[in-house]
């Protein structure tokens, strides 16, 4: 730990594996609630596996918020870093020029992001903890379905996940790209990894939006 805080270089490949690891995360939870359009039966059991396996969830779930936890905090050391490599000759810098609008505010649309993962949290899984832990209710398999439509029932909340799938988007954009330059991979493949990033970046916070606004829709 203490050469990825010291060395500027490590900080960004470390930044990179982060996000590599939260993109497989992504898709493979965009999967699962992706289900819930098609089979409620389907996406019932698949989150029934998820919340009982004691591999997903002592082992790859501890993992996943160490994940987050440190590839947000990692972006706002590189972020502060950044800003102090330029401080003494900012008035020369043109950031338009020399940099894309997405990756000038990574740092704002990331911290949209952690906001949305908070009220993520708050509607999923501390809900899961106090049913499991704190509680103590028996387990039904049936019921991820219901917890999960509920939540997009009222507007105010589905508008919040539009604007923050939004935003992950961006995010995306400039990130996922940018992941695989900085751990160094960079040959005849590259430009075609690029329209594959570019694509997964679009594709799928549109299929979370998509999910979003089926649930609000057929509950009216």
């Amino acid at each position: 730990m203490g050469g990825i805080i010291k060395s500027s270089v490590a900080r960004k490949f470390a930044m990179a594996l982060s996000g590599l690891f939260l993109v497989f995360f992504l898709l493979q939870h965009f999967t699962i609630n992706f289900t819930s359009v098609i089979s409620p039966d389907i996406f019932n059991e698949l989150s029934h596996f998820m919340g009982t396996n004691f591999v997903v969830q002592a082992l790859l779930q501890p993992v996943l918020i160490f994940g987050v936890i440190f590839h947000f905090i990692m972006g706002f050391i590189l972020e502060i870093q950044n800003r102090n490599a330029r401080g003494v000759g900012y008035k020369n810098y043109n950031g338009n020029a020399n940099s894309s609008w997405m990756s000038r505010n990574m740092i704002y649309s990331g911290a949209v992001i952690l906001a949305f993962l908070g009220l993520h949290f708050y509607d999923f899984w501390f809900p899961e903890i106090s049913h499991k832990y704190i509680h103590g209710l028996p387990e039904d398999p049936t019921r991820y379905y219901e917890e999960t439509i509920v939540k997009f029932k009222d507007l105010w909340r589905v508008i919040l996940y539009v604007v923050s799938f939004i935003f992950l988007m961006l995010h995306l954009l400039h990130g996922f790209a940018s992941s695989f330059q900085s751990v160094g991979f960079n040959n005849k493949y590259s430009k075609g990894l690029q329209g594959f990033t570019k694509a997964f970046a679009i594709i799928i916070p549109l299929g979370f939006i998509f999910i979003a606004l089926f649930h609000y829709i057929n509950q009216l």
